[in-house]
């Protein structure tokens, strides 16, 4: 568990591909989210302190949603928030959520920042000084663009136009447990990832066929 000041965040690795869930606890309050919901319940549900609120979903790919009907069925109040476009709209307990939306939790304002590309309806969390990235963004790389409602270009826009502009001292919390270490800083991301370096999309465009070339080749 890391504690930050007024809030900690516990984390939790597994689900179809390395997938990380973590758990934010208000350190007033004691009041309780999710961001993502790959985990079984039955491995995080021994860290509630009481039913939590609401799991932040970063995006609808399926390996990160996979348990939400466990956790809506257990706890028949609980919200799920995300994108407004979201397929969970039409199901769950659902709230939907505009770039740059405000979640009050206990002392804690956690705020959306709508990042499209990896997927149409992909969101980062922002809660100084800390962001969860979900496929957004890993340690050493960016997210992919295979899906059919990816966007290469707007994966660019995301990663370059919204996440680095953030202050270089803020500490991703990435969705998949991908690179050397669990997180990093947006700056020491910056220096080992040449996917972070591109001069303009054209470059990046041409990074990333590297990335992937070089993928198929391994």
């Amino acid at each position: 568990m890391i504690p930050i000041s007024n809030f900690s965040i516990r984390t939790f690795c597994g689900g179809y591909d390395k997938n990380f869930c973590y758990l934010i606890t208000c350190s007033h309050t004691g009041y309780q989210v999710l961001i993502d919901a790959p985990i079984d319940q039955k491995i995080i549900r021994p860290f509630f302190t009481d039913a939590p609120l609401a799991i932040l979903i970063t995006h609808s790919h399926h390996d990160h949603i996979h348990h939400i009907d466990q956790y809506q069925n257990l706890y028949p109040d609980l919200i799920i928030l995300g994108h407004q476009d979201s397929p969970l709209s039409e199901k769950y307990n659902f709230k939907p959520l505009e770039n740059k939306s405000t979640i009050k939790i206990g002392n804690l304002h956690i705020q959306s920042l709508y990042t499209p590309g990896h997927y149409f309806d992909s969101i980062c969390f922002k809660l100084d000084p800390v962001l969860f990235t979900g496929d957004t963004l890993f340690v050493g790389r960016t997210g992919r663009v295979l899906s059919r409602k990816s966007s290469l270009k707007n994966l660019y826009k995301s990663v370059y136009e919204v996440i680095l502009k953030l202050p270089p001292h803020t500490r991703i919390f990435p969705g998949h447990n991908y690179g050397r270490e669990n997180t990093i800083t947006l700056e020491e991301n910056i220096k080992i990832s040449p996917l972070l370096q591109a001069r303009s999309f054209n470059d990046f465009k041409l990074k990333m066929e590297f990335y992937e070339s070089s993928r198929t080749k391994s």
